[in-house]
This record gives structure tokens, C-alpha cells and sequence, in this order.
């Protein structure tokens, strides 16, 4: 039997690679070479009144959340869901979509992305770090 070409990936809790965003936090755990660029899979954790990355739509690849913990607000082609702890969201290639931290307590959620996503990542944290989120009311 054939080696894989690829090794197994574990990773402690909060293991990972960091990416501060102001009031959010992206922890990418496979992204790239760890996955022949085919998806991305990252915990996110959002700050009590965090606004989101603002409405955009990914025009080739899929963008599944799973809440871990709180409660997310997602904005799906204009309508408002509010999503507890446990809810699972799809939202397919081409659907304009936000989320955002209403609440007062932190909240988080697992992300898996039918691409490749890590790269643009620097470029991501560097834009927050120029342009602060401001907290929602």
C-alpha cells in the first residue's frame, strides 16, 4: 500500500494559525497546501457587538458556518437570520451574505470554504488593523 501524499493534521484547542481582525479573530486550522488548495476550514470568534466584514458574495465558492458558540447574525440575500449555538448555514457561491455579534456575549462559528482563503489573509488583518470596526449599538 501507497504512503498518502498528505499527512494528518492535529490540532490542540485554539491550535492554529491567528489572524487578528479588531473585534473578530480568524484561526485558520487547514487552508492550502494541507488541503491541495480544494477548501479552507477556520474558527472564527467575535467580540460582544461585533459588525461583520460587510454584505459580499463569493462568485465561485461556497461558504458553510457552523455556530459554535453565541448567536451570529447572518444577513442571506438581504434577509436576516439569527442563528444560535448548533445552526448550520450554507450559503452557496453566488448569495450575498454578512454576519455580525449583536449581542452582548462573545460568539463563534466554524467555517469551511470551498476554496482556498488563507492567502488573502495578511492583506485582511492588515486592512482592520488601518480601519478599526466600530462596535454596533
Amino acid at each position: 500500500m501507497e504512503k498518502p501524499s498528505r499527512e494528518a493534521i492535529v490540532l490542540p484547542p485554539a491550535g492554529g494559525r491567528a489572524y487578528p481582525l479588531g473585534m473578530f479573530r480568524a484561526v485558520f486550522k487547514a487552508d492550502g497546501a494541507e488541503t491541495r488548495g480544494a477548501y479552507s476550514i477556520s474558527e472564527w470568534w467575535l467580540d460582544p457587538r461585533s459588525p461583520g466584514p460587510g454584505p459580499h458574495v463569493h462568485e465561485d465558492e461556497d461558504d458553510v458556518f457552523y455556530v459554535l458558540e453565541g448567536t451570529v447574525t447572518f444577513l442571506l440575500d438581504g434577509k436576516t437570520i439569527e442563528a444560535p449555538r448548533g445552526t448550520f448555514v450554507l450559503v452557496p457561491a453566488g448569495v450575498r451574505h454578512d454576519y455580525e455579534n449583536r449581542t452582548g456575549e462573545r460568539a463563534g462559528f466554524l467555517n469551511f470554504f470551498s476554496g482556498p482563503f488563507e492567502a488573502d489573509m495578511p492583506m485582511i488583518a492588515d486592512w482592520y488593523r488601518q480601519n478599526p470596526a466600530v462596535p454596533l449599538p
